[in-house]
């Protein structure tokens, strides 16, 4: 018989700040894929098991379409119309569309651009380091280090002014933070894209040398130059600024693995991709059944809605040898942070970049870095956050 979970859970165990809630690992524990009934009486699918999540990232008979998706399940969609994704926000959408605004931009993120980066990101933290240290022996790591780093280096890459900064980061972290409601989500969404409208056309009557003025020398439209940025900017800065503060959280909960990373430079690498499958920031993605497909033993019907648990898909124990524990010398890599298929993350090799300099260099500079409150009182994003992390991460050190 096929597991049934009656609601997608959205709270965590108190002490298990890292870990999936406690019923998406019992839904795996009883197999990769379940049924998740919603609110409107559809009969949809929860993925939370590594393989099928990843055979359903590559598979186009699978949807990424906005038009076609039950977002939540708890409201009933039946007399709603979900519009399409406006034009340049590709995440929401299928081929050809989808290549359309990816392939313009994957030659300005490859691996060896992004490495090119290495100096001025080493410049940028030990900036942000020396002002914090400055200002210590506490400080909140979200608004000292891990929100300026990739602040910083993606205004710079798409041309935004680093002066705006504060223009976008305060709405960004409202409508992918999860603690706002409708009204304030939209006002912050429509602040969002007017200020990138007025920077699109900036960077049409003057350009400079920046991503988004490269893209204005292409037959794309104003309006999806405006949908690219946004995309960029909200995935530039603020996921990878949550890695940094829940992965410093992760290692000050793990004594053993922070040790181990100060004591060995050659782990860096191996330890940014463990923090990255042990945390799992970028938590759920969806997809929406094009066609009749069989997956793991279950006919998903055309039109379905199938939510994949990448957060779980990655503590899969068929997949990772003790998924729950954070080891940063583990060898058995391959996780779904980044997604998969045409979807994958156009910025994984700058977030690598950024963690590989960052982490590093924060807990080189402060040897005795630790928590300046008890653990449980660390202030988390909620679990109906687009992208999971903490609010705040009060710090301290000796001097």
């Amino acid at each position: 018989m096929v597991y049934t979970v009656t609601t997608l859970p959205t709270t965590r165990q108190p002490g298990c700040p890292f870990d999936p809630p406690k019923d998406l690992i019992e839904a795996r524990e009883h197999g990769p894929i379940s049924r998740l009934p919603f609110a409107d009486g559809h009969q949809g699918w929860l993925i939370t098991g590594y393989d099928l999540a990843r055979s359903v990232l590559a598979d186009q008979r699978f949807s990424s379409r906005r038009e076609l998706m039950r977002h939540h399940p708890s409201i009933d969609y039946g007399e709603i119309e979900v519009p399409p994704a406006p034009p340049g926000e590709f995440l929401l959408m299928d081929e050809p569309q989808h290549s359309r605004y990816r392939k313009p931009l994957v030659g300005k993120f490859t691996v060896r651009r992004m490495r090119q980066l290495t100096e001025r990101v080493e410049q940028v933290a030990a900036e942000h380091l020396d002002a914090m240290e400055k200002a210590g022996p506490t400080a909140d790591l979200v608004t000292a280090f891990a929100k300026p780093i990739p602040a910083v280096i993606i205004c710079e890459l798409l041309g935004v002014p680093y002066e705006d900064r504060g223009s976008f980061q305060d709405d960004i972290d409202k409508f992918l933070g999860g603690e706002v409601g409708d009204e304030e989500l939209f006002a912050a969404y429509t602040a969002t894209q007017q200020y990138l409208a007025d920077l699109v056309a900036a960077k049409r009557a003057d350009p400079t040398d920046d991503v988004l003025s490269d893209l204005t020398d292409s037959d794309l439209t104003d309006e999806e130059l405006r949908g690219m940025a946004l995309i960029l900017l909200s995935a530039g800065f603020d996921t990878t600024a949550n890695m940094l503060a829940l992965g410093t959280f992760a290692l000050l909960r793990n004594p053993e693995q922070l040790a181990a990373l100060r004591a060995d430079p050659t782990l860096t690498d191996n330890a940014v991709e463990e923090l990255l499958r042990y945390l799992s920031v970028a938590k759920q993605f969806q997809r929406v059944a094009l066609e009749h497909v069989e997956l793991g033993g279950q006919t998903i019907k055309a039109g379905t809605t199938v939510i994949l648990s990448l957060n779980t898909a990655n503590r899969d124990p068929e997949r990772f040898t003790d998924p729950h524990v954070l080891d940063l010398r583990r060898q058995d890599g391959g996780h779904l942070a980044f997604s998969h298929g045409i979807h994958q993350c156009l910025g994984q090799q700058l977030a690598r970049v950024e963690l590989r300099v960052a982490l590093p260099a924060l807990i080189n500079r402060f040897p005795t870095l630790r928590l300046a409150v008890p653990a449980e009182e660390v202030a988390l994003r909620p679990e109906t956050a687009d992208i999971y992390g903490v609010k705040s991460l009060p710090v301290t050190w000796e001097v």
